[in-house]
């Protein structure tokens, strides 16, 4: 029988498990898609600990690629054997998975079905943040945070290819040269972060914070912004930002926040068929370079929670049934 990962009630990383379950069939407007490889983000680990309310015993995972093997009635423009992924799905820790046909995105053939799960959630995620949250102009200057990141790494890229300069920070060495490669201007520590971007900026600070740390981060994101700036707080790996005083931000200097979520920024075909469009096609041509820093087999999906939590790892963590 196929199999998928359960956490039987909230907890660390050792509580979820193999399980076998009945191979799934799809329904009206829905695709069954053999998967070929699994996204681990943040919010799968937030969701097992308990931070998130899920239902146990919960599956996790909203992000995948793989094949096509069954489409449900009603369903068209697909097909048994069309490559797709998402970034929308429910419970992807697992050798098959049923999604809604809307939310499947085409993968171009040129785009390895790993890389395309490796990027689905965290590209797009970097697309609607350079793009809507803030539109990034040339000349901006972004403050990023955890630069060698999955996200960090691929939202360097894009604010570098809309002719931003990027500050970011790291937590080694080695988290730094990688950050460097991927087009960051500036590589700094996480002390004295705001002091850092005031000297780098002549004193004005930067136009756009993209923040997914949160708690830890979140008073230096304000600090850093320059006057009429923007805090994009897209997470909180660090946790979640206590209740803030919003008269602060006129006393900062006419500050703007805003807490994004990716499922907003996907609301309509056309859009989701932008996004991703654009996203695979520079990932299939080269331009977007997807950094892949680990791959685990589906069964150890214990073990990538831990290191991602650990904040060791680097890239993107994918998991392979």
């Amino acid at each position: 029988m196929p199999y998928a990962i359960f956490a039987p009630g909230p907890g660390g990383p050792d509580v979820l498990e193999a399980v076998e379950v009945p191979r799934p069939v799809p329904g009206p407007g829905q695709l069954l898609v053999k998967v070929a490889a699994a996204g681990v983000n943040f919010i799968d680990t937030y969701e097992r600990s308990g931070v998130y309310a899920v239902d146990f015993p919960f599956c996790p995972g909203q992000e995948a690629a793989g094949t096509v093997e069954e489409v449900g009635e009603g369903v068209s423009g697909f097909a048994p054997g069309d490559r797709v992924a998402t970034a929308a799905a429910a419970h992807t820790y697992a050798e098959y998975v049923v999604l809604d046909a809307e939310l499947a995105l085409p993968v171009p053939d040129a785009l390895e079905l790993e890389t395309a799960a490796a990027l689905a959630l965290q590209g797009l995620t970097a697309h609607y943040l350079v793009t809507s949250s803030f539109n990034v102009s040339p000349g901006d200057t972004a403050l990023t945070y955890a630069g060698a990141g999955g996200v960090g790494l691929l939202l360097t890229q894009l604010l570098k290819l809309r002719g931003a300069t990027v500050i970011t920070t790291t937590s080694t060495p080695e988290k730094a040269e990688l950050a460097r490669a991927a087009g960051a201007d500036h590589v700094l520590g996480y002390a004295d972060v705001p002091e850092r971007v005031r000297e780098l900026t002549g004193g004005r600070g930067v136009e756009v914070v993209y923040d997914g740390v949160g708690r830890d981060t979140f008073e230096g994101s304000l600090r850093s912004l320059r006057l009429r700036g923007t805090l994009v707080l897209f997470g909180g790996s660090s946790g979640q930002v206590p209740p803030f005083d919003l008269q602060r931000l006129n006393a900062l200097g006419s500050l703007t926040v805003t807490r994004p979520r990716l499922a907003h920024f996907l609301s309509t075909p056309e859009e989701r068929s932008w996004r991703a469009g654009e996203i695979f096609g520079l990932a299939a041509k080269g331009t977007l370079k997807v950094r892949i820093g680990a791959r685990y087999p589906l069964r150890e999906a214990a073990r990538a929670h831990a290191d991602l939590e650990s904040r060791a790892s680097t890239g993107k963590l994918v998991l392979v049934p």
